[in-house]
């Protein structure tokens, strides 16, 4: 079956254009062009990925981002945002509500299609993974061990399913938010902030010695596993 790709965008120039370098990588498209109508249809069927633009009619794309979160069917959607808006304050804003990664405009297309195809990979469910390596840093999740240049580290129950956590979807920034719904529970009462305490642990112990820090800070966003530390070498 092929991958379903929905493109909500008001410029049909653009729509063509994605529309038929998608269908020729062999993805079904629908395309939308008002946020409005994009909301209605999120509601009756959700695809596999969303490409969204910033700016539409009836609803704005940064407004559609944040409902497709707060509701189950697609609170896991990936989501590609579509910007004019490269000023980092709004890079993070698209980020906080839910947008899985960025592109602003003018873009290449081929590394647009490039984005999609790794985000659907991170995003298909894996349960049966349980070892993770990148670089030097291999974790075992079945027997709870970690390593990295060869030797053992020992992490606390919090630091090592937070640590799982991100790297079963390297490149993924989560909110606080999501950090703590995902390793704590829903339903757990703690402060965001006792999830920086956390990565600050991690980050102690995994770089000693003035290790590579495998760990992505996106000010105001939240955090992630950086999906360029496999390729930096150990």
């Amino acid at each position: 079956m092929k991958p379903r790709v929905m493109i909500v965008e008001d410029d049909e120039a653009i729509v063509v254009l994605l529309t038929y370098n998608m269908e020729a990588e062999g993805f079904e498209v629908e395309a939308v062009h008002r946020g409005d109508e994009a909301d209605l249809r999120l509601k009756e069927r959700v695809p596999d990925l969303l490409i969204l633009d910033w700016m539409l009619p009836g609803l704005s794309g940064i407004e559609l981002c944040r409902r497709l979160r707060l509701r189950e069917p697609s609170a896991k959607l990936p989501i590609i945002m579509l910007t004019a808006r490269g000023e980092e304050s709004e890079r993070v804003r698209g980020l906080v509500v839910g947008a899985d990664d960025y592109v602003v405009k003018p873009f290449s297309v081929s590394e647009l299609v490039a984005r999609v195809k790794a985000l659907l990979r991170r995003s298909l469910p894996h349960p049966s993974i349980n070892h993770f390596k990148a670089a030097d840093l291999e974790l075992d999740r079945e027997r709870r061990r970690v390593f990295r240049s060869g030797g053992e580290i020992h992490l606390g129950p919090t630091e090592f399913n937070l640590l799982a956590f991100l790297m079963s979807v390297p490149g993924r920034i989560y909110s606080r938010q999501q950090l703590l719904n995902a390793v704590w529970g829903e339903d757990a009462y703690i402060d965001e902030r006792t999830v920086d305490v956390h990565v600050g642990r991690l980050r102690k112990v995994l770089n000693k010695g003035g290790l590579r820090d495998p760990i992505r800070t996106v000010r105001g966003g939240g955090y992630g596993f950086d999906e360029t530390f496999s390729a930096k070498g150990a």
